[in-house]
């Protein structure tokens, strides 16, 4: 895939496109380098006995005097501060990466230096430390290098990766006329031999790093469907989302995310628990090879747990529509097929959808076969036939794409609802909490089974 360079040259397209820059970018990072340190000399040990010196004078020569020493008895000489960092953290309050197209250039502070007049003194202090720089990207977005190098996957709020690490300051060096060197070695190995040391006093440069930015929506639930089928309306009908509505296709250009309640019916402890719901962009006929909108943000089901999908049924022929959006996800990836999920139709307050209803109901939930709970690489829980799951121990993603929509599971449930005329909003939001209820029930059976089956290894 080709990643899309920032747009520098022609910001108009951000406004007028946004929809092609949002999940993808390159930008370069450079940490701070180290500060300098400094080459000293020992203060001059002779005194000027003209002069009386009174007892403040002397306790005053006295402490420029105390070298700081380490544990052994040796001087310890100051160093330049260390170069600033550059964190990448995911953040909740980021939608999207389209500010990285605005600017993909960020540099850390460097490390301070070594603040010297040449003369070694107990007052001298190391350089201060660079300020790391933290950039906030939104969750769900992988971190990893120009050439492709995966370095981190910010699925958390919160988490975190250092992908530059700044320049470690230089360190001070000792200046001695050749005949005293012997003896100021004995105090300190950071002894000046030649004009070559020098380079020692010089902080080490920070690194600088070309990063790709993928961002991966994290939802526990994706509404797909064709253009119009009602899905924007469905998120804000359950959720506090705000999406644009309208009566003309691909109104949705971004996916939009909202969060759904908590389900009283997980228990008293468990209802601040909320899930969160992902509007993608309808999917068209051909949308796997790039038609559309579609092929951009098909990738952004991978982490949903539960797919909902939403059908006019008031089309033409909602059937063939079902069937549409289905092949296009199994010709993208037939993993999102083998996903628990839930059929919606929608707009049952018109009088062509609503007598065709109980008919529809049959039809769609007759589609595919029976289940079994089967858990994929990378934690994503997933639902097979018992026939699916054994081909799919001795076959690859290309021999899958060869079976057919009724080799994978069936609906979880299929519920008819007008989300604009709030009809059905109950049972619907009921199938969708009863669906997620399902993924987190059959995750624990298969973590049970895991970690029994590691029990059994380790005791064998």
């Amino acid at each position: 895939m080709k990643v899309k360079e920032s747009p520098s040259t022609n910001p108009e397209a951000l406004i007028r496109e946004p929809h092609k820059y949002f999940d993808q970018v390159v930008i370069t990072v450079r940490s701070g380098d180290g500060g300098h340190g400094a080459v000293l000399s020992m203060p001059s040990t002779t005194t000027n006995t003209s002069k009386a010196r009174g007892k403040h004078d002397q306790e005053k020569t006295r402490r420029k005097g105390s070298y700081k020493r380490d544990s052994d008895g040796s001087l310890i000489l100051p160093i330049g501060g260390h170069g600033g960092d550059v964190v990448i953290y995911a953040d909740e309050s980021k939608e999207s990466l389209l500010e990285f197209h605005k600017k993909g250039r960020f540099s850390a502070k460097r490390g301070g230096n070594v603040d010297a007049m040449g003369t070694l003194s107990s007052q001298l202090h190391d350089g201060f430390a660079g300020a790391p720089l933290r950039i906030p990207v939104p969750v769900g977005t992988v971190v990893k290098r120009k050439r492709g190098t995966f370095l981190a996957d910010l699925a958390h709020p919160g988490d975190e990766i250092l992908v530059a690490r700044g320049g470690q300051g230089g360190i001070s060096l000792l200046e001695m006329p050749e005949h005293k060197r012997k003896k100021l070695m004995a105090l300190s190995s950071n002894v000046m031999r030649d004009e070559s040391d020098k380079v020692l006093v010089l902080g080490q440069p920070g690194e600088e790093v070309s990063l790709e930015l993928i961002l991966r929506v994290v939802a526990d639930v994706g509404l797909v469907g064709l253009p119009n089928a009602g899905k924007s309306t469905l998120l804000a009908a359950l959720t506090l989302a705000k999406p644009d509505i309208a009566d003309y296709p691909f109104t949705t250009l971004m996916p939009n995310l909202g969060r759904l309640d908590g389900d009283p019916n997980l228990g008293a402890l468990k209802y601040s628990s909320e899930a969160t719901l992902a509007d993608l962009p309808g999917l068209i006929e051909g949308a796997h090879l790039g038609k559309g909108l579609g092929r951009n943000f098909l990738r952004h089901l991978r982490r949903t747990r539960l797919l909902v999908h939403v059908i006019d049924a008031a089309a033409e022929d909602p059937i063939n529509d079902y069937r549409t959006v289905k092949e296009e996800l199994r010709m993208y990836n037939p993993n999102y097929l083998e996903r628990p999920y839930v059929v919606v139709l929608n707009k049952i307050d018109l009088p062509e959808a609503n007598e065709k209803l109980p008919a529809l109901i049959q039809e769609i939930s007759r589609i595919g076969c029976r289940v079994t709970p089967i858990l994929e690489s990378g934690g994503t829980l997933s639902v097979k036939s018992e026939h699916t799951h054994a081909l799919s121990l001795v076959s690859n993603i290309e021999e899958r794409k060869e079976k057919q929509i009724e080799d994978y599971p069936q609906p979880l449930a299929v519920v008819g609802a007008s989300v604009l005329k709030r009809i059905g909003v109950s049972e619907m939001l009921e199938a969708i909490r009863a669906g997620l209820r399902t993924c987190q029930d059959l995750a624990k059976a298969v973590k049970k089974e895991s970690t029994q089956k590691i029990r059994s290894y380790k005791q064998s």
